[in-house]
């Protein structure tokens, strides 16, 4: 008994007492048990988290602020990559369920509606992130991508462009924003051709994507790209096809990545907050477990432009 509280209340055990385990369990390599340990205290301290990819900093950013807040609240994160496939999320949380967990984190809002049987069954706290949505299935901590083409489709109009360009993920959320941008294009009469590229988006499919629009023969003012990854292999291939950029055409990206900065030109991008959007998930996923309800369950977060060399 005095093994258990020293393992999971240190703090009501004498000093002298907690070295004396301490120095048990590191000659030992003893390790708790924490599958039965979460039966008998129907706690685990384990969160499932599911994001799409992890080959760029736009999610590792989010998933690190997230897994140090969390660690900060005594749990730990077990975190799964869906390939941006609706059946592989199934079977991860399927598969994380088994973990009992104390609280999952879904990357976005469209789900199969297997997965929600799944959540709504087993009543565990749920939040997703980087999208937005006013029926989220318990909390949400996100961004309205909807608002964000918009603004980029309104940014892009004050150019006054000819044609437009526009190399695009088929990820959901990229098409959201893909949607918001044609249609100010077709209020403001913008003519504008698009080239879509896979999931997960890489330099090569910018590359990729920029070699498709110069086959049109079809002189850009403006290329836009559904990411920052996209917008760096966009802009390497204009010059190797002796292409300026700003000079012959604008590029205009997405996520503010470190290579935005860092690029020649700097990319002109969108900012949005990674790490708040992780931290703030995470608090408000511990509070829950903890029995504190959030007053609102729904947090947008804002978006800002970055304005650089290639725009």
């Amino acid at each position: 008994m005095t093994v258990s509280r020293a393992l999971n209340n240190p703090s009501v055990v004498k000093e002298a007492t907690l070295n004396k385990v301490k120095s048990a369990v590191e000659s030992t390599g003893y390790i708790p048990n924490k599958a039965a340990g979460a039966l008998a205290s129907s706690k685990s301290g384990l969160i499932g988290v599911v994001v799409p990819q992890i080959n760029n900093s736009m999610f590792v950013e989010t998933v690190e602020a997230l897994r140090g807040c969390l660690a900060q609240r005594g749990y730990h994160v077990l975190l799964s990559v869906s390939d941006y496939s609706a059946a592989s999320e199934v079977d991860i949380v399927s598969s994380l369920m088994s973990h009992r967990p104390d609280g999952i984190v879904l990357t976005g809002v469209h789900h199969d509606n297997r997965l929600k049987k799944i959540i709504l069954n087993s009543s565990v706290p749920v939040v997703e992130i980087w999208d937005s949505t006013p029926t989220p299935i318990d909390m949400l901590v996100g961004l309205s991508h909807d608002k964000i083409g918009e603004a980029i489709g309104h940014e892009i109009v004050k150019k006054k462009p000819k044609h437009v360009g526009l190399i695009w993920a088929e990820d959901s959320r990229a098409q959201k924003r893909l949607q918001e941008i044609i249609k100010v294009f077709k209020q403001n009469e913008i003519n504008h051709t698009v080239t879509q590229v896979p999931s997960p988006a890489k330099m090569q499919s910018g590359r990729t994507g920029m070699q498709a629009l110069l086959a049109t023969e079809q002189p850009f003012d403006v290329i836009a790209c559904s990411s920052d990854t996209l917008a760096q292999g966009c802009i390497a291939e204009a010059h190797k096809q002796n292409m300026k950029v700003p000079d012959d055409f604008s590029v205009i990206g997405f996520g503010d990545l470190d290579v935005a900065e860092y690029n020649v030109p700097s990319i002109t991008t969108v900012n949005i907050d990674r790490i708040g959007m992780g931290q703030q998930a995470a608090n408000m996923l511990a509070d829950r477990i903890e029995g504190k309800y959030p007053e609102n369950p729904i947090v947008n977060l804002e978006f800002t432009f970055k304005r650089r060399e290639s725009f």
